[in-house]
């Protein structure tokens, strides 16, 4: 099992899962190009991609999907709804999916379920490989209890973790956007995220990847700082935990279970 952030945050997202037999990406909100060159940092050649799932149409998660698609051949998974909303993106492979159900692929298993989030369906994931689960759950304004029971027994996590509250609130965002960012269908905060974590402990949990951190309202150090508060209060082997800085190229986390 190989999980590789390369890109996450405001300016484009995009998610690397790799299984024994299959490579997938989650969203693919940067150029065709930048993927393919992000890929062939962590040794991946772009036309070895099997699909592509989508999390909602937003730019920042769906910028290259047409393109990456007609060019290497690639399927797009994605809700009728997030496709009836995107810009049209020319001849790609799309599949269809629907939240609540389970798409099988190759040796993955992958669960999509919905989040609350200003989009037409938003969806986050939990992919089921042979080595155990991974869950993605970013661009959402409140952790449900359906979400928390979504994510429950992942070995490796993405949570979102968008900004510090006090930099938000004093920082220079116009007040509407602000309020859409604290909102039910806006971004987790840090202490958002690091309540939603409390949830999804176990001892079984190996790495955690925080996402989607604001490059005006958070810090890779806050950020670690409120997951970090979490996990001291826990008497359990630490898990990995990965800050990706916003933006920052391909950081990764191989697992092979014994």
């Amino acid at each position: 099992m190989r999980i590789c952030q390369l890109a996450s945050g405001s300016k484009g997202n995009s998610i690397y899962i790799e299984s024994e037999k299959t490579r997938i990406l989650i969203d693919a909100g940067l150029s065709a190009l930048q993927i393919s060159i992000r890929l062939a940092a962590i040794g991946v050649e772009a036309d070895s991609l099997d699909a592509v799932f989508v999390t909602h149409e937003h730019s920042d998660h769906s910028r290259g999907l047409g393109p990456l698609s007609r060019r290497h051949k690639v399927p797009i998974y994605l809700h009728p709804a997030t496709h009836a909303a995107l810009p049209k993106l020319g001849s790609i492979q799309e599949r269809f999916f629907e939240v609540g159900g389970a798409i099988t692929f190759q040796d993955l298993e992958v669960h999509p379920f919905p989040i609350t989030h200003d989009a037409a369906a938003p969806v986050g994931f939990v992919v089921e490989t042979t080595e155990g689960k991974i869950g993605v759950a970013t661009d959402m304004g409140v952790a449900t209890r359906l979400v928390q029971n979504r994510l429950q027994q992942c070995r490796a996590l993405v949570l979102e973790t968008n900004h510090d509250e006090e930099m938000l609130r004093d920082g220079p965002y116009p007040w509407e956007l602000k309020q859409r960012i604290r909102s039910q269908h806006g971004h987790l905060s840090n202490s958002d995220g690091a309540a939603l974590l409390e949830q999804l402990i176990w001892d079984g949990l190996q790495a955690i990847f925080l996402a989607h951190l604001s490059e005006t309202n958070n810090t890779p150090q806050l950020a670690e700082q409120s997951i970090a508060a979490v996990l001291s209060r826990q008497d359990l082997c630490q898990p990995t935990m990965i800050i990706g800085a916003p933006q920052q190229i391909s950081v990764c986390f191989d697992s092979i279970l014994v």
